[in-house]
């Protein structure tokens, strides 16, 4: 059974590095082709035009199957060449997959052409075309229970936690080796926040079970108003503002909001973000929010379209190309630190 499993676990997913292609070139030149390859190229100028701007806040929002699918390194060039300031996400791309992998373990290539009845026999969890080890991840929820255990028992914001979770990874060296690629690890060194508004539908959650079903006394909750409260508060604090939308869902709503929940403390009107792309699969037809358009959230006063692109294709084909254009242009290389985690130092969460 085990050299069965070791036979579905042996070629590791290796992540794309953005130093390692130069795309400009190609990519204004599919500005002056067509569909969704001139989208793309204006998506891309976009984004660039975003690190020009030494005032806009950059929001990066990932939802899909990202890290596992080879993006992770992708994300945290970005972050260390100050391209990102903040981060919204689901949280299996920020626990399950990326802390995941700081902890030392890994993601594998496999097919979805498979008995998936052998698959959960031998403990391997599939993502398309990508395997898990059930083992290890059972490792990393443990993990989170422990981290839970450890904390003063009190209402945490999803950032706060997980700035603890980047605390973890740096004060121990046994991960050394393995989260100098971690967004969690490199957000925590640049106080950069994440927010996973679902908290709990993640590896996450399975700790946060564990240890609230099992804690004598009292237990460590997440807080989602105080989640929307502090990023509001980015907003209040920065008015211009970019985001950048990998797929849809929870994390592409929750970044928009803040407008709007900006204009509910302030009694007043708030300036919408000023750039805003999307890459997306989802269809707009149906009314669903990951398809619907940019110009739409116009509509509720959320997203300016003046500077606005939807690209609609699969992020993995569509990110390397937006980033890798911004990346190389360089007009990110004007740009500072933000440290957005230090607008909460001093005010924990639960206030």
């Amino acid at each position: 059974m085990e050299a069965k499993k070791k036979e579905f676990l042996k070629d590791k997913v290796i992540h794309l590095s953005i130093d390692d292609f130069d795309v400009v070139t190609m990519v204004d030149s599919m500005g002056k082709t067509a569909f969704q390859a001139r989208n793309l190229s204006r998506a891309a100028q976009i984004f660039d035009k975003m690190q020009a701007d030494s005032d806009c806040v950059v929001f990066l929002t990932l939802a899909g199957s990202l890290i596992s699918a080879g993006l992770k390194k992708m994300i945290t060039q970005l972050i260390q060449a100050n391209m990102v300031d903040a981060i919204v996400s689901t949280g299996a791309n920020i626990v399950d997959q990326d802390f995941f992998e700081a902890l030392g373990f890994h993601h594998y290539i496999g097919t979805p052409f498979v008995n998936d009845h052998e698959l959960r026999e031998l403990m391997i969890d599939r993502i398309y075309d990508t395997y898990i080890d059930e083992a290890d991840l059972r490792v990393c929820d443990d993990t989170i229970a422990q981290l839970c255990n450890r904390l003063e028992p009190r209402p945490y914001s999803s950032r706060e936690f997980i700035v603890e979770m980047g605390r973890f990874l740096d004060s121990n060296d046994d991960y050394a080796p393995f989260r100098g690629d971690s967004i969690v690890y490199n957000c925590f060194k640049k106080d950069v926040p994440i927010f996973v508004p679902a908290f709990s539908d993640c590896s996450a959650g399975f700790g946060l079970v564990h240890h609230q079903y099992f804690a004598k006394g009292p237990k460590l909750t997440i807080d989602s108003a105080a989640d929307f409260l502090e990023i509001t508060q980015i907003k209040l604090a920065h008015p211009d503002t970019g985001i950048v939308m990998l797929g849809g869902g929870v994390p592409k709503n929750f970044v928009q909001d803040i407008v709007v929940a900006a204009e509910v403390i302030r009694d007043t009107e708030i300036s919408m973000h000023k750039y805003a792309i999307q890459v997306t699969v989802a269809d707009e037809r149906d009314g669903a929010l990951s398809g619907s358009t940019l110009k739409e959230a116009c509509s509720w006063g959320k997203v300016d379209t003046v500077y606005e692109q939807m690209v609609f294709s699969e992020a993995t084909i569509a990110f390397p190309l937006i980033a890798g254009y911004a990346y190389h242009k360089k007009n990110w290389s004007q740009r500072t630190e933000k440290r957005l985690n230090r607008l909460f130092v001093g005010t924990p969460s639960h206030v």
